[in-house]
């Protein structure tokens, strides 16, 4: 009997649980199991109830078969020994034989039929619990994305479903039906036998259980650390992975290998001490399931020399007793990963319920674009209450023109981006498009209206195809070509071996910064917003190039309402308006022309912007 397992303490040894601990653990377990059920149980689904009944119906039928075919075989030993009266004799050994093959197969039949009929409603389960989740993370704030491990949250994802799986085929299909068969076999002995039968399946049963469930609660907190161990190393691999190009630009190749070395000698220390746990449930579990066969067998033994029981009803006891022990080697290991599965699932719950920052009001209407008219009145933000970023910002973007927001760094230039787009909401004062507070409006009308080019346009590992028409759904190819030539790369495109079907790599690094820039415009120029906003969207280019997407980015802003953040004022010097931010006020506002004339902070920075270029 061996029971694989790769649990693990960090100190290599095994925790007890405390009381307090352990409850709060059952009570998050049938939490878990409250929130699976409704997915085996829908409303409105009838044909998902139905299969799981007759799944129900197959499985009790496959026991009833089970504990009915020693029988057979007792009937068949009977009559080759000449021990068989009447029907026995009559039906033979042979056709009693094939009647216990004929048994067999039926039992394994229904098995197979109930995994048959209950494989579309666990998958079911598994489809729309990982579409749950998966909408519910990008539903999350922006807060919440900026503190996150991605390595570890697509960990969190992937135990749960798991343990969903798990949970859904062993605890319908192992638990249930173990303990539907030790009841019709204990049932069976007090009927065919006597009450010292019972007694010793019952005593053994029992023991077995205990000591399975007590020695497996030691080591579930194992698991919890093995998953912290585990998420940690995955963490350290991906993130060191992600800045592949960092950790070449600092040779740091031997330390990020030591770093993850660390993580993973925890996972290994623990394990060897877990193999040793492990070894030692199983030999406790072979030494109480050996002790309690071997005193049925012996009354058995001591039934038939007595003349009270057949050679075949010795047999029958084994074959009986073999149905005891074969899913109960198996009881350690079920219950241990129900129990993980449950630790799983309660983290995937857990971000399930983790809540959303900013959400729609009840009732929230779609946005109604006119003119594209932008307000920000007094607004005021602070990522952390005890640090204000926005005191009192006051700014009117009339329709159609375009204001740029230029400061030195933590201002609050790029809040103001955020705050527009609605990735957090203002904590005094109101931001307004055509009169409307963006705190009534839905967020998918908000984000429709509103096209963003970043400062780092990131992309995904497709072909810039796929990329561009990701603007809008349903672009045809027209579409996509139409809004790379406004963008000016479709000619680049084109010079490509592959052209549009061209793969651009992960985050697009197969493209140099201003080829993945247009790809961005473009993308954006496809979706049409009325409002456009410019997040230092050149400010990581050079000069040369700056000045070519600049071409682009004054073809896309015709017509629309233009925000443009910016810390290069080259860039800016065509806007209609332009207000310097500095920690968190607008101090001065006006056209390029009028901010060098006042001579002021805007003059100052042109100039030290300037003496750094002529330097370079």
């Amino acid at each position: 009997m061996t029971s694989p397992d790769t649990s693990l303490d960090a100190q290599g040894t095994i925790p007890t649980p405390s009381a307090s601990e352990a409850a709060r653990e059952r009570a998050s377990g049938w939490r878990t199991i409250r929130r699976v059920l409704p997915y085996l149980w829908p409303e409105g689904q009838d044909w998902v109830k139905y299969r799981v009944v007759a799944a129900l119906a197959m499985l009790v039928l496959a026991k009833l078969v089970a504990v009915s075919t020693p029988f057979f075989y007792k009937a068949a030993v009977d009559a080759l020994g000449g021990d068989g009266t009447g029907w026995l004799l009559a039906v033979g050994a042979i056709g009693l034989t094939v009647a216990y093959g004929v048994a067999r197969l039926m039992e394994i039949g229904f098995q197979e039929l109930r995994n048959v009929l209950f494989t579309r409603v666990g998958q079911r389960a598994l489809r729309q619990l990982a579409l749950e989740t998966f909408g519910h993370i990008h539903r999350l704030s922006l807060r919440y994305h900026i503190s996150r491990k991605t390595g570890g949250l697509s960990r969190i994802i992937e135990r749960g479903v798991k343990g969903v799986d798990f949970l859904l085929r062993f605890m319908l299909f192992s638990i249930f039906p173990l303990i539907l068969q030790l009841l019709m076999i204990m049932a069976i002995f007090i009927w065919q036998f006597d009450w010292r039968y019972l007694l010793a399946v019952a005593v053994t049963i029992a023991l077995y259980v205990w000591f399975t469930f007590k020695v497996t609660e030691w080591r579930v907190k194992q698991r919890r650390e093995m998953n912290d161990q585990d998420t940690d190393a995955n963490q350290k691999a991906i993130d060191s992975l992600l800045n592949f190009e960092t950790v070449k630009y600092f040779n740091a190749e031997a330390m990020e290998a030591r770093r993850y070395d660390a993580a993973m000698q925890k996972y290994e220390v623990a394990a060897v001490q877990t193999n040793y746990s492990l070894a030692f449930l199983n030999f406790g579990q072979a030494l109480l399931i050996t002790s309690g066969l071997v005193v049925v067998m012996v009354l058995a033994a001591i039934g038939v020399q007595s003349g009270d029981l057949t050679v075949g009803d010795f047999v029958m006891v084994n074959a009986f007793m073999i149905q005891i022990t074969l899913p109960l080697n198996f009881l350690g290991t079920v219950y241990r990963e129900i129990r993980q599965a449950l630790v799983d699932m309660g983290d995937m719950f857990d971000l399930l319920d983790q809540p959303t920052d900013v959400r729609d009001k009840p009732g929230a209407q779609p946005l109604k674009v006119q003119g594209a008219e932008v307000v920000l009145d007094n607004v005021r933000f602070g990522y952390d209450p005890a640090r204000p970023i926005l005191h009192g910002v006051s700014l009117r973007v009339p329709p159609g023109q375009s204001v740029a927001i230029v400061g030195p760094s933590g201002s609050g230039k790029s809040t103001i981006g955020r705050l527009l787009f609605r990735f957090y909401d203002v904590t005094g004062g109101a931001l307004r498009i055509d009169g409307q507070d963006l705190r009534d409006v839905t967020q998918d009308s908000l984000h429709a209206a509103i096209g963003v080019v970043p400062q780092d346009t990131v992309l995904f590992n497709d072909t810039i195809a796929y990329n561009i028409a990701y603007g809008r759904e349903g672009a045809s190819r027209a579409d996509v070509e139409a809004a790379a030539k406004a963008a000016r790369i479709h000619d680049f495109i084109l010079s490509l071996p592959e052209g549009y079907d061209t793969q651009v790599g992960e985050r697009g690094l197969k493209l140099s910064g201003g080829e993945k820039q247009r790809v961005g415009i473009a993308r954006t120029l496809l979706k049409d917003p009325a409002i456009l906003l410019l997040d230092e969207a050149t400010s990581a280019l050079d000069t040369q190039t700056e000045q070519d997407i600049q071409d682009s980015l004054r073809r896309a802003g015709q017509g629309r309402t233009v925000l443009m953040i910016a810390h290069r004022l080259s860039t800016v010097v065509e806007a209609d308006r332009i207000v310097v931010l500095e920690a968190g006020q607008i101090v001065e506002e006006g056209t390029h022309e009028a901010l060098l004339a006042k001579g002021g902070r805007y003059a100052a920075m042109w100039a030290r912007q300037r003496a750094d270029a002529d330097n370079a």
